[in-house]
């Protein structure tokens, strides 16, 4: 029996949360060991359109309006459905609570018994306030309106509260939620601020998801070094990153073997995919597994479904794929290791 085979992807996902050896690599490239699922919403939500020029608008499911300049990507919100900050008063959340809204996770639960089950969050606080103001006047708006921001936030974290629980009951094994907190260097406000305002609200609602047995796993793109051990202790389970190279492997490999987090990446989108190097690529997961997984767990081995978006043929993350499939196997990795010792 090929050691894919040994456990189930549940099995192995839990092994690699807890550091306990799971007999091959956790991952998303390949077969994966993930399925995802999310609730069902569209009360405001409309297609994508093509307005011209090559630019596509759609009105999301909380009233934003998002446009793109292709025809692959999420976009980005271009106008936030509450013009003023004030405008919050009179403004209703989405209604995430009929119990229909979960049927298709219950679906995905019974189709998918042996799979780790990731139900999807519309974001925290930031990720969606930030939406609803648009992101240049809603960081003013943490600056010049702190007491309407945190009022707002407050009735968010109230919403995704009722969500852990109607998830739960649905009986998913984690869930995730996109929130990208960094530029290219640094956070887009300061460590301080974050601690103050939203670290309290991780705690928060990471406490809620690990009270009913779900773990938390949360994207996040750009630079996030300094809040990274913040999120570690407010009770994130996993970090997914598309840039790795971004925050260092052997600094990642440090908040491991400090704080026992895990990482789930794949190799990084903009610096070694785009050398559409063979050589570098296969060289680069052999790194992510010696200094991430190390055969004890805490790594999951990723892969970016965006290629269009970042005009990159698959075949370059195939190589990185194969590399993980085929030396992230317990026998065969300590094999390796063995050869050049």
């Amino acid at each position: 029996m090929d050691y894919q085979d040994a456990m189930s992807s549940i099995e192995i996902v839990r092994r690699t949360l807890l550091f306990e050896s799971p007999e091959r690599v956790a991952r998303s490239c390949g077969l994966s060991d993930f399925v995802f699922s999310r609730y069902v919403l569209s009360d405001r939500a409309t297609p994508w359109c093509e307005v011209g020029d090559g630019r596509w608008e759609h009105i999301d499911e909380w009233g934003n309006t998002r446009a793109r300049l292709d025809a692959t990507s999420k976009g980005e919100v271009v106008r936030g459905v509450l013009d003023e900050i004030k405008d919050m008063n009179r403004y209703e959340l989405p209604d995430y609570s009929a119990s229909g809204s979960y049927e298709p996770i219950r679906q995905a639960r019974l189709e998918n018994p042996d799979k780790w089950l990731i139900g999807e969050l519309p974001g925290f606080a930031f990720g969606i306030a930030r939406k609803l103001r648009r992101l240049d006047n809603y960081l003013l708006d943490l600056r010049l309106e702190p007491e309407q921001i945190h009022a707002l936030h407050d009735r968010i974290d109230d919403m995704l509260v009722k969500m852990i629980h109607s998830y739960a009951d649905a009986q998913v094994d984690s869930l995730m939620f996109w929130e990208d907190w960094g530029t290219q260097d640094q956070l887009m406000i300061s460590p301080d601020e974050w601690r103050k305002e939203f670290k309290p609200r991780f705690e928060k609602l990471c406490s809620t998801a690990h009270d009913v047995g779900i773990r938390i796993f949360m994207h996040s793109c750009g630079q996030i070094q300094a809040i990274i051990p913040e999120l570690i202790q407010s009770g994130v389970d996993v970090l997914q990153f598309d840039q790795p190279d971004l925050h260092g492997i052997d600094a990642l490999a440090a908040h491991q073997e400090r704080d026992r987090i895990t990482f789930w990446c794949p190799l990084d989108i903009q610096k070694t995919l785009q050398l559409r190097d063979e050589v570098v690529i296969r060289a680069k997961a052999r790194e992510m597994l010696d200094k991430l997984w190390k055969g004890r767990g805490g790594f999951i081995a990723g892969y970016y479904t965006d290629e269009v978006s970042i005009g990159l043929d698959p075949r370059w993350q195939e190589y990185a794929s194969d590399e993980f499939i085929r030396f992230g196997v317990q026998s065969r990795y300590a094999e390796a290791l063995r050869r050049t010792i």
